[in-house]
């Protein structure tokens, strides 16, 4: 399944996604949104009356919200793959590089991006993000896939000299709508192996960016069982697995972002995360 969560005619819902259009899911099930359908474990409960209703209304006809509005936490890792932490003159730890976004830093997919008016280093980083379905603590890797609902695509759009006027990465990655999430949540029973999945990232419609799932120094399990260990999750919280090599920030001459620029990212068999980029 494909679960969205939207705004149509001033109103938040979310709903599922089939071929002729959006299952509004709204009012139908116990739970107001989609976070809370996690919590309560009502995704068999959505399937059947996906499966029993024809679309409500084109997918055309809402403006999509980031798949989960507002997760309790959004935990981020940095130089996760072994080329991006070579192209950023890093190498990859013992431990993973964690860091913190806010739900009011992301947008939808359609939506604008803005550059902030303080700076001109925006950046583009294409990520898999995994939605956690089940909640816990001291989580084992080997129980850890369990706990996982779905798939979406991220762009943790990073405001490059803000980020480092520390060496905490915190206020580079939490400027209001400079980051991404959706368009989508795919069901994890629908992703075999996540390892074999493909990201590219488009700038301009010219690919910047590519890399495999399964060139992450820290995989999945491992990282949702090293955090459980300090915090608990909650479902509908968002794991973001770290961008390949290609940032812009890097090259030479650096390819920033600027108002008019369109930035794509490609997840095979999850989606297609689409944001224009607007100064503030």
């Amino acid at each position: 399944m494909r679960f969205i969560s939207f705004k149509k005619a001033g109103q938040v819902g979310y709903g599922v996604l089939k071929e002729a259009g959006v299952v509004d899911l709204t009012g139908r099930l116990d739970a107001p949104d989609l976070r809370t359908l996690l919590a309560r474990g009502l995704e068999r409960e959505a399937a059947g009356v996906a499966a029993a209703n024809t679309a409500d209304f084109p997918l055309e006809a809402v403006e999509l919200l980031p798949v989960i509005p507002e997760p309790s936490k959004i935990i981020c890792v940095g130089i996760n793959y072994v080329a991006h932490a070579a192209e950023a003159g890093r190498t990859v730890g013992k431990y993973p590089v964690i860091f913190h976004r806010f739900a009011d830093t992301l947008v939808g997919s359609g939506q604008p991006l803005l550059r902030p008016r303080v700076s001109d280093q925006f950046d583009y980083e294409g990520e898999l993000a995994v939605v956690i379905g089940k909640g816990g603590r001291h989580i084992s890797p080997d129980d850890a896939m369990s706990h996982v609902a779905g798939y979406t695509v991220f762009n943790d759009a990073s405001v490059r000299d803000w980020q480092f006027h520390t060496h905490q990465y915190g206020m580079g990655k939490n400027f209001a709508a400079t980051g991404a999430l959706g368009p989508w949540m795919v069901t994890a029973d629908e992703i075999a192996d996540y390892r074999k999945l493909e990201l590219r990232t488009y700038l301009n419609g010219e690919q910047v960016q590519e890399g495999r799932l399964d060139q992450l120094a820290f995989d999945i399990p491992h990282l949702i069982a090293y955090v459980s260990q300090a915090l608990p999750w909650n479902p509908g919280d968002i794991l973001a697995t770290g961008t390949p090599s290609g940032i812009g920030f890097k090259r030479n001459p650096p390819l920033l972002l600027k108002e008019g620029d369109t930035v794509r990212i490609d997840v095979t068999q999850v989606g297609t995360l689409v944001n224009p980029v607007m100064n503030e």
